[in-house]
């Protein structure tokens, strides 16, 4: 070969090498920039799901993405369930297609938290059913159908029926809850919407659809209607009867004025040879704590009545002082007797000044209140419980009665195992 020819091999060869350096130089800086790129995104992705970092960075943060944290619990804003709703609020508005019906959104979330409370008595009303049913009125009438209503978990029935009214004779019971008003069965009718429902009615009719439990736990039973007239019943709240040497004293209600009417009945029954009594609180739904204090202090000379306890703490009430008799007494309660109707003979119980002879109570020892809402309807909710003075929940548990008494004895079997124990105080 010569030395041209060889010279020229030489050439070939460098020029090959030359290019295959370049090839391997571009390889290179190709790969470099995926890596760059892939490096960017992950500390892209990184820093978008980290707002603070962004923000200390000098980056805006989109809407909804933002968080804050609270130094003293260390929770983000997320923890706070209009926090969460705001964040889909926030999506819809930017990527759907589709509006959201304000009014409906409002009342389905909001009747869903006050169900995923444990409190059976919270409700969300909205602006329609708290300006018919709820709210309060200077005008409203007294009309009903003949019973007295209470509650239980959230939801209005018979605590008592009036002797001869048409409810009586239509076979309306103690224990019956209201299902129905006029064929609305849309919501759990409480028991101030029925009352204030029947007002609204006064003098005409109404169709009452009735669900007629095996206890008041059940969410079950026999269902039927009746159409009753709605108009004022005059039933004595507070009746009295004397057995031998025994006053017997029915409180129905306990009313704004019940301790005048008690106080009335023992110095009547008194002057009559009264020398003990039967407080009978069956059936009754409550009413007035106050009244329930006074009532307790006429039998009481010293002592706490009810705890109250709130979110703020708690704090008692005790007797007023004015006791008006210290002669053996017996209180009768049932599984109506209900409210400030509990805290009453609990207190008589706990302080050793009654026996209590009947059924276990309904464990309704709480309080609830309801607040109006800056656009309209309200909510209600569970604000206080009652304890008995020795600290025992009335709430879900009830007044266990000292003398177990079946409910199925008649109501007068019942009162005579009371007055017995009455008896028994006086001859000792």
């Amino acid at each position: 070969m010569g030395q041209a020819e060889q010279e020229k091999r030489a050439r070939k060869v460098s020029l090959a090498m030359k290019r295959q350096r370049s090839q391997t130089r571009r390889l290179m800086v190709a790969l470099l920039v995926f890596l760059a790129i892939c490096a960017s995104f992950m500390a892209g992705f990184f820093l978008r799901s980290q707002p603070d970092i962004m923000e200390s960075l000098g980056f805006p943060v989109l809407d909804g993405q933002a968080t804050s944290t609270d130094s003293s619990t260390g929770k983000t804003t997320f923890d706070s369930v209009s926090m969460r709703v705001s964040d889909v609020e926030n999506l819809l508005a930017d990527f759907s297609l589709d509006s959201v019906n304000l009014d409906e959104a409002t009342s389905g979330m909001l009747t869903a938290m006050m169900q995923a409370t444990d409190d059976p008595y919270a409700v969300y009303y909205d602006p329609d059913r708290y300006n018919s049913y709820i709210k309060e009125t200077t005008d409203r009438s007294y009309a009903g159908i003949g019973v007295v209503f209470s509650e239980y978990n959230g939801r209005a029935y018979v605590a008592d029926v009036f002797e001869g009214s048409e409810a009586e004779a239509k076979g309306v019971a103690a224990g019956d809850f209201v299902i129905g008003l006029d064929g609305d069965e849309s919501h759990a009718w409480t028991m101030t919407e029925v009352v204030n429902f029947l007002a609204e009615h006064d003098g005409s009719s109404v169709v009452v659809s009735w669900m007629r439990p095996t206890s008041l736990d059940a969410e079950t039973g026999l269902e039927y209607s009746t159409t009753l007239a709605c108009k004022e019943y005059a039933e004595e709240n507070v009746s009295t009867e004397l057995r031998d040497n025994v006053g017997v004293i029915r409180v129905r209600q306990i009313t704004a004025n019940s301790t005048d009417l008690v106080r009335s009945a023992i110095e009547s029954l008194s002057s009559q040879g009264a020398a003990g009594f039967v407080l009978d609180l069956r059936n009754n739904p409550g009413g007035y704590l106050s009244q329930a204090v006074d009532i307790a202090s006429l039998l009481l000379k010293s002592g706490v009545v009810v705890e109250v306890q709130t979110n703020e703490g708690s704090s008692t009430k005790k007797v007023t002082g004015t006791t008006l008799t210290d002669a053996p007494v017996c209180v009768m309660v049932d599984e109506y007797t209900s409210a400030a109707a509990e805290v009453l003979a609990a207190a008589l119980q706990d302080n050793q000044r009654a026996q209590v002879v009947g059924q276990t109570s309904a464990g309704k020892g709480s309080v609830q209140v309801t607040r109006e809402l800056a656009w309209g309807g309200a909510v209600r909710y569970t604000a206080a419980y009652y304890l008995t003075p020795l600290g025992h929940q009335i709430s879900g548990v009830g007044v266990v009665p000292d003398i177990m008494v079946s409910a199925n004895e008649s109501m007068d079997n019942q009162i005579i195992v009371a007055v017995d124990s009455v008896r028994s105080k006086i001859a000792s």
